[in-house]
């Protein structure tokens, strides 16, 4: 029984990452494709596909390629009914982009060892910080990180610390200071030259929800700067956690 729940669970898990392979850049597959990236065999793959056709999660165009499926229409629906921000909460992230000087203000949840864009504002600068709604980052890296894991258990921290590609990443002390602080800063973490600031945004339980960030070039995140956002960052959190509007809570 064990051994049939545990295949189960690894053809489900092969059927995500296959799944994650369709993005846009790659609107389409062939079979060969998806063996290639997978590595896994080719009956296998083509069983996978088969069977997220009968799903309609995968749709065969008839030219040897497969594209998403109708039934996936469902699904986004679905999120993106759980996931849009308020209008109140789209105006709050408006503001602090204001504040800021028309920086990018994004807000962030975490998703497994990484962390998931929800919302955005693209700010007005004409150089600025962009990341794509539903773009993953690693979060190992980054203000927002720091923040999303300023709350958790240090074995849990210590194991998103090992997928830095940097010996002993002082991830669990920047955790600990985003707790003591209420609020992150980094600079250069991930890619130099893109500095952030964010802070934490609460559900009802009092649980770290999601993060909300300002990010930007470094050259404009001085020391004096950072000072100057976080007030009004750490005011738009506590706002945001009053909405109480991550993941469709009040729907």
């Amino acid at each position: 029984m064990a051994e049939t729940e545990s295949s189960g669970v690894r053809s489900v898990q092969r059927a995500v990452e296959l799944l994650a392979l369709y993005d846009a850049e790659h609107p389409s597959r062939t079979v060969r494709e998806l063996v290639d990236a997978t590595g896994l065999a080719k009956s296998t793959v083509v069983r996978l596909v088969h069977t997220l056709e009968q799903c309609g999660l995968l749709w065969s165009r008839g030219d040897g390629r497969t594209v998403p499926g109708p039934g996936l229409l469902h699904w986004a629906e679905l999120a993106r009914s759980t996931w849009q921000l308020s209008e109140a909460a789209l105006l709050l992230m408006k503001r602090l982009s204001e504040v800021s000087g028309g920086e990018a203000v994004h807000l962030y949840v975490r998703q497994q060892h990484a962390r998931v864009c929800i919302a955005r504002h693209e700010g007005t600068r004409t150089l600025r910080h962009v990341v794509r709604v539903g773009e993953e980052m690693p979060l190992w890296s980054g203000a927002a990180s720091h923040v999303l894991l300023s709350r958790a258990q240090q074995p849990d921290v210590e194991a998103v610390a090992h997928l830095a590609p940097h010996d002993e990443w002082p991830l669990w002390e920047r955790a600990q200071k985003a707790a003591v602080d209420g609020w992150a800063v980094s600079h250069g973490e991930r890619e130099a030259g893109v500095s952030g600031v964010a802070a934490p945004v609460f559900d009802a339980a009092g649980r770290v929800a999601a993060a909300v960030a300002l990010g930007g070039p470094t050259t404009r995140f001085t020391d004096e700067a950072v000072t100057g956002f976080a007030a009004e960052l750490v005011q738009t959190a506590r706002e945001l956690t009053a909405l109480d509007c991550i993941g469709g809570a009040q729907r």
